[in-house]
Parts: C-alpha cells; sequence; structure tokens
C-alpha cells in the first residue's frame, strides 16, 4: 500500500520528503478506512470461535464463528440427546424425514444466523441426527427462503 501511494504521490510532485510525508500519513488511512472494508465487505472470512457452552447459548450470534469446529470435528458425536440438550440447549426445531413424511425427533436441528458478510442473505443451519439416542452425524446447512 505504501508503495503505491508514494508512487501516486510521487507522480503529482517530486519532492522527495513531500512524497515520503505523504505516503507515510496516508497508508494507514487508505488501508483502514478504504482498503480493509473493501476486503472485509467482499471476502466470505469470518473468524472461528472454540466451541463453549455458555457462549452457544447466550451469544447466539457466535454460533456461526462455532459451527466449524462442531461440524469438521464431529464434536458431538456419540453424545446422548440429554448430554447434546445440555450442551447446546433444547433442540429449535425438528428436521424432515422422508421416511416417515413428518418432522422426527432423530432429527435436532439449531439455527446459526447469517454468515458474516455483506451481502449473505441466507440462514445457516446445524443439525444433529441421533440413531439409538446418540448423535451419528452432524453437518451445517442453508435454509432455503421458504424455510424462514
Amino acid at each position: 500500500m505504501f508503495i503505491v501511494l508514494w508512487l501516486f504521490v510521487k507522480s503529482i510532485d517530486d519532492r522527495k520528503w513531500l512524497t515520503l510525508l505523504a505516503s507515510a500519513l496516508l497508508t494507514p488511512v487508505i488501508y483502514f478506512y478504504l482498503f480493509y472494508p473493501l476486503l472485509n465487505i467482499f471476502s466470505s472470512y469470518h473468524h472461528e470461535k472454540y466451541f463453549e457452552t455458555t457462549a452457544w447459548k447466550e451469544k447466539p450470534t457466535l454460533r456461526f464463528e462455532m459451527s466449524n469446529q462442531i461440524v469438521e470435528n464431529q464434536l458431538f458425536t456419540g453424545k446422548t440427546k440429554s448430554e447434546i440438550q445440555k450442551a447446546l440447549g433444547k433442540s429449535e426445531w425438528y428436521g424432515w424425514n422422508d421416511s416417515i413424511k413428518a418432522n422426527s425427533p432423530e432429527k435436532w436441528n439449531y439455527n446459526l444466523g447469517f454468515k458474516p458478510g455483506a451481502f449473505n442473505t441466507q440462514q445457516e443451519c446445524l443439525e444433529l441426527i441421533f440413531k439409538n439416542d446418540t448423535v451419528v452425524k452432524s453437518y451445517q446447512y442453508q435454509m432455503r427462503n421458504k424455510d424462514y
């Protein structure tokens, strides 16, 4: 960023001390108020946090940041429904099961909110699938507009 500003200011005025001073002063301003915000708007990067029960329950806006650890490490695989209820709270809704044509108490869903970013308009969810009262799989999916 500094080099680009140096070359730009040098094209306006050829005095080295003025070019150096203007570039040194403008570099942090342009970086933090122009470049960095634009980067955050167009990039889908988001911070990730380790799963913590208290934060999951008290700060739902942080759920998305904890979801990657839950899914990638299959953090809850092998846990019982009562252990899941202690860690995540009561299921927010049951997932649809085509074989029984109804919502199944074996598919627990939790809302993760919107993926951080400027143009993200779809909510993400975490679904835990149970078999014989224990989690066999967890995955993340985007809700369709008609789901909410």
